[in-house]
């Protein structure tokens, strides 16, 4: 193992010894054949066996609240016994929550082509403007740059703080240009970097000026209650009030489920809104279908029963979770501490680790670390087009494999990150 040291001011000379010894473990591990996935944030057998008791949750009576039997037609807006457990747990109005099928992002996808098509209410449709931007705050969620790109909607980047959004760049963009549109923002350990939007935050994106009257803030609270450890917090500054206080109640839109939380394409998503976008929404879906699964939305209610239950089921994940994180944060300190090659978040929460390698080095690293077997989400992924600017951030997604892969994984990351590291400090 090469010993913890500032490598980036080392000699030459040493820098080359160094490089020998980084090959030759590299070498070691081509020749042991590993076949290792560390590339999305799937959750490992170890996790999804803990749900599978969601799976006898199906039995009679069919009935909740205003709905006769969740097996018919009818219930757009989702049971009223899944609202009321959104509701709690999240700190939201039950009253603005639907809930739909499986998938957040699918709902998300649905509001960025209402607003495409039909425009926000009262508004012109976006695909109707001359120009449509939005604001991503970068490293982020790559399925949301997907969905915009889609729509041929121009993306801005956006530095993230450790409060969040960098505000200042935010307010400034916002108030001077009409064409953008939109942001989006994982609030609660976000992705990948595990950074929770402050209350400060939270205000001064609802209170700020933007010369787009239209403008809409995609709150994708994916990650708020992915707790790693019992001392942190609940993080759920109100973004519905702070838009209220700032005179802009219609600016959110809020997205939440439970694939993380049971099973992965079996969860179950929602919408919060404003009255005004929850009808807008509401007058458009009930076009798209008459109602969404109530029976797996039963069962899901059955199974997690109330906010309590969440937080049991949390504490559940986390015990299985939390090891591995601290696998790759004990073997990123051990190769690479104090190395200059390599800084990393340590997140508290969540479902991933954020890394930046030397500029200039990603792309080669993971296809290092790929050659050798172990699958990484593509370099670049983490902003707008695939492109990373400083062609520096990985995200680590260490959820999938078992804690021994994970090792074998994390030490392969970190030998290819010093060969693709010391070889840059050498072209200079």
């Amino acid at each position: 193992m090469m010993n913890c040291q500032d490598v980036v001011s080392l000699s030459r000379e040493k820098l080359t010894l160094l490089l020998e010894e980084a090959e030759a473990r590299y070498d070691e591990f081509r020749r042991a054949g590993l076949k290792l996935d560390m590339s999305r944030g799937k959750p490992g057998r170890d996790i999804l066996d803990l749900n599978d008791q969601l799976l006898d949750k199906l039995t009679p009576p069919w009935k909740d609240g205003d709905v006769p039997d969740v097996r018919n037609y009818g219930g757009l807006e989702g049971i009223s016994g899944m609202r009321k457990l959104f509701g709690e747990l999240l700190g939201i109005s039950p009253d603005s929550i639907i809930v739909g099928g499986n998938s957040s992002l699918n709902l998300m996808y649905d509001a960025i082509a209402r607003l495409w098509i039909f425009g926000a209410p009262g508004y012109t449709p976006w695909s109707r403007e001359k120009q449509v931007r939005f604001l991503c705050p970068v490293p982020g969620y790559d399925r949301h740059f997907a969905v915009t790109a889609e729509f041929g909607i121009e993306m801005i980047n956006v530095p993230m703080t450790s409060e969040g959004p960098d505000m200042d760049v935010v307010e400034k963009l916002v108030a001077d240009d009409p064409t953008i549109k939109g942001i989006w923002i994982v609030p609660f350990y976000s992705n990948p970097e595990g950074i929770c939007c402050s209350q400060r935050t939270v205000e001064r994106l609802g209170a700020m000026k933007c010369a787009a009257p239209d403008f809409r803030i995609f709150w994708d609270n994916a990650y708020g209650v992915h707790r790693l450890y019992e001392d942190e917090p609940e993080h759920f500054p109100d973004i519905f009030a702070a838009c209220e206080a700032g005179g802009n109640p219609d600016r959110v839109l809020y997205f939440f489920s439970t694939s993380k939380i049971t099973f992965p394409g079996g969860g179950v998503a929602m919408v919060a809104a404003s009255p005004a976008n929850r009808a807008e929404i509401l007058r458009r879906m009930k076009i798209q279908t008459i109602s969404h699964d109530k029976i797996n939305q039963l069962r899901t209610l059955r199974f997690l029963r109330d906010p309590a239950g969440v937080r049991e089921q949390m504490r559940r994940l986390a015990a299985v979770l939390r090891p591995k994180f601290e696998t790759v944060a004990t073997i990123l300190n051990e190769e690479l501490g104090g190395s200059g090659l390599a800084s990393w978040s340590n997140p508290r929460g969540g479902y991933f680790v954020s890394l930046d390698t030397l500029d200039g080095c990603a792309m080669e690293t993971v296809r290092l670390a790929r050659e050798a077997g172990v699958t990484l989400t593509g370099a670049g992924a983490t902003f707008p087009y695939g492109k990373d600017p400083r062609d520096r951030n990985i995200r680590i997604a260490p959820s999938f494999p078992p804690v021994a892969e994970l090792e074998v994984a994390m030490r392969l990351l970190c030998v290819c990150i010093k060969i693709v590291g010391i070889r840059k400090l050498l072209q200079k």
